[in-house]
């Protein structure tokens, strides 16, 4: 999901807010579990991605709603989505804000669907059962293929029309499990088992490689397109690279809370300057309480820690529901906690950077908001 699309989501949080009333509830059908949101400010409506009890929750299914119905509290006047798609898992479908494309997959009959996010029109499948995986940037998406023993077949296809731009054999080392490949504009990264990374320039096919001891294999990327440098994480770290293969920075003081890189906990300023996470308390903070972690600000270019969210024992209102699902007056009452129990299982976090806010939510259904 895009950063512009969970400020709009955003929207309705704040609207919660300021009003203290529910809108509406989104699941529309017993037995629906809603798993993701989808703000499309193309047709300016919420996308929710269900699955349902009536088939074991195997099934993935897409409904639009109208942002006017879900402020008038009328989320069921929405329409479904894909319908004609069997989207069983390991089908998914996957919404490319950038490119306004969705992607969807049918693993029944190993077929990929584009279609128009402005209106919902399909515009071009690729059925190739031997496609492994696909990956999409701005213009561009890359079809990879089973590899062979020494190498991976690759295409890169128009995102528009599906027309074949550059096909190519990258060669492989011969028993060594691929790690990875992502592709970044014209730069495709490549790494294997017990070997160096490997930066492939697509254009003209020139290769640099970073040494294994210098780039290890990282549990999430984060691409900054603005400014052509790359996020990686592991074990809690973060670091920051170009594509000359250069570590550009490493944080002071940003150790993550999650070891596998919960990237619901991290959030990227619409500038690309900013990292906004959820992180351990550092060992010298003396405000740390039991199980707390805190909110660090960290400037992406230089790794300076600006500001955090630390544990206090000042009390902070939370709102959480204290009524019943049909409340007709649908009023919260109002749940009092420390700042030190509001930093403990911390689960999303989002900056709203027009209000200078920052928003979290636990693992028990609270949600916080930081201000000045």
């Amino acid at each position: 999901m895009t950063l512009s699309s969970l400020l709009h989501i955003l929207e309705f949080v704040q609207l919660f807010v300021e009003t203290n009333e529910r809108l509406c509830f989104m699941n529309v059908s017993p037995g629906e579990v809603i798993r993701s949101l989808f703000y499309n400010k193309n047709n300016d409506s919420l996308i929710t991605v269900s699955v349902y009890s009536s088939d074991s929750f195997s099934s993935l299914k897409c409904r639009s709603t109208r942002i006017e119905y879900i402020r008038r509290g009328k989320p069921d006047a929405g329409f479904a989505l894909f319908e004609s798609e069997s989207l069983k898992w390991p089908g998914f479908v996957e919404f490319d804000d950038v490119n306004g494309k969705v992607l969807t997959y049918s693993a029944q009959d190993s077929i990929y669907k584009v279609f128009d996010l402005k209106n919902y029109t399909m515009l071009y499948s690729i059925s190739d059962k031997h496609v492994q995986e696909i990956k999409i940037s701005p213009g561009i998406m890359l079809l990879i293929f089973n590899r062979a023993t020494s190498h991976v077949p690759l295409k890169i296809l128009s995102i528009e029309d599906g027309t074949v731009l550059k096909s190519f054999n990258h060669l492989l080392h011969r028993n060594k499990k691929v790690e990875f490949i992502e592709q970044f504009n014209e730069k495709l990264l490549v790494k294997q088992e017990s070997e160096n990374l490997q930066i492939l320039d697509v254009r003209n096919t020139e290769l640099m490689e970073v040494s294994k001891t210098e780039f290890m294999t990282p549990s999430a990327f984060i691409f900054l397109y603005e400014n052509q440098l790359f996020l990686t994480f592991r074990n809690r770290t973060v670091s920051v690279w170009n594509f000359r293969g250069e570590r550009v920075t490493s944080f002071e003081d940003h150790m993550l809370w999650h070891p596998d890189c919960n990237t619901n906990n991290i959030y990227i300023t619409c500038d690309q300057d900013l990292i906004i996470s959820y992180c351990k308390a550092s060992s010298d903070d003396h405000w740390a309480e039991g199980n707390a972690g805190s909110i660090n600000i960290s400037n992406i270019l230089t790794g300076k820690c600006l500001a955090k969210i630390n544990s206090t024992n000042h009390p902070l209102e939370a709102d959480d529901c204290g009524c019943s699902s049909n409340c007709s007056k649908q009023k919260y009452s109002p749940v009092r906690s420390t700042v030190s129990e509001a930093l403990e299982d911390i689960t999303a976090l989002f900056y709203d950077e027009e209000r200078n806010e920052i928003y979290t939510g636990n693992r028990h259904g609270l949600v916080h908001v930081w201000s000045n």
